[in-house]
């Protein structure tokens, strides 16, 4: 899980940091980025230390998702930063556009600029500095992996505090994605605020709502 950070320390970048998101693929909310630096000594101690264990935030139960993010949250000497696009911002610019930008407010939002960062996936545009893109890289640079818990444990909450906002969509539960009890209540209920309206199933939702309220008038 050190290999990549490894090799850029080698190259001259004295302070890395790992980014990665969550929330592409949900019909509501915001998605999160998070970008987590740590300087090299800490980080090769930590990695056989307190962050032993520590990889793609989906491989990880929901505990220890929470574990890890405590640590790192915690940690005085490890810089976190992060940065969302809102739904409305989903809709004006696309999903992948929208994550770029959230990625860079992430970057930008870090107590420290880094002198490099590991990206998890395809390469991102817009970021503040220079960036390696790592496919799969969330369960390949303890950075990445660490941005990865970090950014999936704060959108989680959020959805959790929408959760009772509105109650009969059951965001706590399955945190915005499309399941079936989600599916269900937007068509009973049609879209909230915190829909993304360009997402083919909200449309739908939301049309069909549209279509029964004229026929009953």
């Amino acid at each position: 899980m050190l290999a990549f950070e490894r090799q850029h320390w080698q190259a001259g970048y004295v302070l890395l940091a790992g980014v990665d998101e969550a929330g592409r693929g949900p019909l509501a909310g915001t998605v999160v980025a998070a970008a987590v630096a740590i300087e090299a000594d800490l980080l090769e101690r930590a990695s056989e230390g307190f962050l032993l264990g520590l990889t793609d935030s989906k491989k990880l139960t929901e505990r220890k998702r929470e574990h890890f993010f405590a640590l790192l949250d915690e940690h005085p000497d490890i810089l976190i930063g992060v940065g969302e696009a809102s739904p409305h911002e989903i809709d004006h610019l696309n999903i992948l556009r929208a994550t770029h930008v959230a990625m860079a407010r992430a970057v930008q939002a870090l107590p420290r600029l880094p002198d490099h960062v590991l990206v998890d996936g395809r390469p991102v545009s817009g970021l503040p500095c220079s960036s390696t893109a790592i496919v799969g890289g969330d369960g390949r640079s303890i950075l990445i992996a660490a941005a990865s818990v970090v950014a999936k444990v704060t959108r989680d909450r959020q959805m959790v505090a929408i959760d009772k906002l509105y109650p009969a969509y059951g965001f706590a539960r399955h945190k915005g994605y499309g399941s079936r009890m989600h599916m269900q209540a937007l068509f009973e209920f049609g879209p909230t605020p915190v829909h993304r309206q360009s997402f083919r199933p909200v449309r739908e939702a939301g049309a069909i709502r549209r279509k029964a309220a004229d026929e009953s008038q």
